[in-house]
């Protein structure tokens, strides 16, 4: 199964992001969506599962944490995580909930890394082009076997 990882659109939704998700079962939104226009354009290409980011407009009622099962596999969703350096309310989340990937966004920066045995997932900014800003996306491959994450640049 392949899935499609977002966040950080900021109100915007690169054209590309539709060749970049082709074949996606799913999409995840690690927050900062903007508004809810984002979200149907991108179910559009597949089904998505969304959090709420710390510019998202509490009008919009994204939820702040999102737990799905996908491929098997269980995944949490929460736009603000420190990986190596994970506040209780997350640890308590993950131990609960015993997530195999936990997707995040906020730093603007690419990150993958599996610690005790979950993976920290974060695609990267894929809102509007800035100077210097480095901008992605990413697709995650999951089968019975691995969880494997390819980032792709917008």
């Amino acid at each position: 199964m392949k899935i499609g990882l977002i966040s950080d659109t900021h109100d915007y939704l690169d054209p590309r992001v539709a060749r970049r998700f082709s074949g996606v079962s799913h999409i995840l939104h690690a927050g900062d969506i903007g508004s809810p226009v984002i979200l149907s354009e991108l179910e559009l290409i597949a089904p998505v599962t969304a959090v709420s980011g710390n510019t998202d407009d509490p009008c919009f009622r994204y939820r702040e944490t999102q737990s799905i099962e996908l491929a098997g596999r269980k995944f949490f969703l929460q736009h603000i995580v420190n990986p190596h350096s994970q506040d209780a309310e997350l640890r308590v989340a993950i131990e609960r909930q015993r997530p195999d990937v936990v997707l995040f966004g906020h730093t603007h920066q690419q990150f993958s890394e599996r610690i005790r045995d979950v993976l920290f997932l974060n695609p990267g900014y894929s809102g509007k082009p800035r100077q210097g800003s480095r901008r992605s996306v990413a697709v995650l491959h999951c089968d019975e076997k691995e969880i494997r994450a390819e980032f792709l640049s917008l």
